[in-house]
């Protein structure tokens, strides 16, 4: 009788393996649906769009970017949280997602356990963009004006919770700024705005201000980076007039919890072929992105470190939002 369950767990245990195998090398054999949790026209869109293409020619397979924007990133991540993990729903991972693990008190998914990660694509400076009327053209003087003028500032944001938002809300706690802040439904209509002067200042991803920087119609003061951002080095960084500030948007793959490995492997693969690739290299460049290609557990210990980070700041800050 040992002799028969032994015999039969063997070929149960073969069969699995087998299975799993075939799934694998089959995989994916239809298209993958990749949710960007904010609209059209924004940096997460644009970067989204611009791998999709390259994943799509490796895959053999369409990747669709589908946007579900609202709840400060959370519709769209919870959509993908509550998907079938079966590899074929991904999520475009973004700061919003450490910070409001903080920000918010009652969500309906913890990001950190609910998601697998898959692969980081790339990390981006901020920029802190004005509306061409304001009369600035330097932090300093922007600060300045903030003290002069302290109700009459208005701060756009992609965002509760956004690094958009995070961005300002650090900036204000760092040099005592006061300044109303007025959240939109994603970088697209934040510049909008921004640039008709319905509000007055935006620290934006710096991919989906730069075509509006490079014709004059906002102005940017500074990068949110530590150092000058290559693609456009006459921009000072903030920090060259608030000593210490930094502040760093991250992007990459998330994928439902549960979802099998060879799914994640082959993804987080052709992700760092795609980044090796010295033409996409030079696109995200342009953008002011610096790819940061590595394994799935890497850009798992990012988003863990990127969450502990943003909830200090969301802490000292007292932002919350519901």
């Amino acid at each position: 009788m040992n002799r028969r369950i032994g015999l039969v767990a063997a070929l149960l245990s073969g069969l699995l393996l087998s299975l799993g195998n075939s799934w694998a090398a089959d995989f994916p054999n239809r298209p993958i649906k990749w949710v960007v949790p904010y609209p059209p026209a924004g940096t997460t869109d644009v970067l989204a769009r611009i791998v999709a293409q390259a994943l799509s020619e490796r895959l053999g397979q369409q990747v669709i970017v589908e946007n579900k924007p609202g709840g400060g990133n959370n519709i769209g991540t919870e959509f993908v949280v509550n998907a079938p993990a079966d590899g074929y729903t991904m999520l475009l991972v973004n700061p919003a997602n450490g910070i409001n693990a903080t920000l918010y008190k009652k969500l309906n998914f913890n990001f950190v356990r609910d998601i697998t990660p898959v692969a980081g694509i790339v990390r981006t400076p901020n920029v802190m963009v004005i509306t061409s009327g304001l009369p600035v053209k330097s932090v300093a003087e922007f600060i300045a004006y903030c003290k002069a003028n302290p109700t009459k500032v208005n701060m756009a944001s992609s965002g509760s919770g956004t690094s958009v938002h995070m961005s300002g809300e650090l900036f204000k706690f760092m040099t005592g700024c006061q300044m109303a802040h007025i959240p939109y439904k994603g970088a697209g209509p934040a510049l909008t705005d921004l640039i008709a002067g319905q509000v007055h200042v935006l620290f934006d991803n710096l991919p989906s201000s730069v075509p509006h920087i490079k014709s004059g119609r906002i102005r940017a003061l500074g990068v949110t980076s530590k150092n000058r951002e290559p693609s456009m080095p006459d921009i000072p960084t903030v920090g060259d007039t608030v000593p210490g500030y930094e502040a760093t948007a991250w992007f990459g793959i998330g994928m439902p919890r549960g979802v099998p490995k060879e799914a994640v492997d082959r993804i987080n693969q052709e992700i760092n072929r795609i980044l090796a690739d010295p033409k996409m290299r030079e696109r995200l460049a342009e953008l002011g992105g610096l790819p940061i290609p590595g394994t799935p557990e890497d850009f798992g210990k990012t988003i863990v470190a990127e969450t502990e980070k943003w909830a200090k700041v969301v802490t000292t800050s007292g932002a919350t939002a519901e």
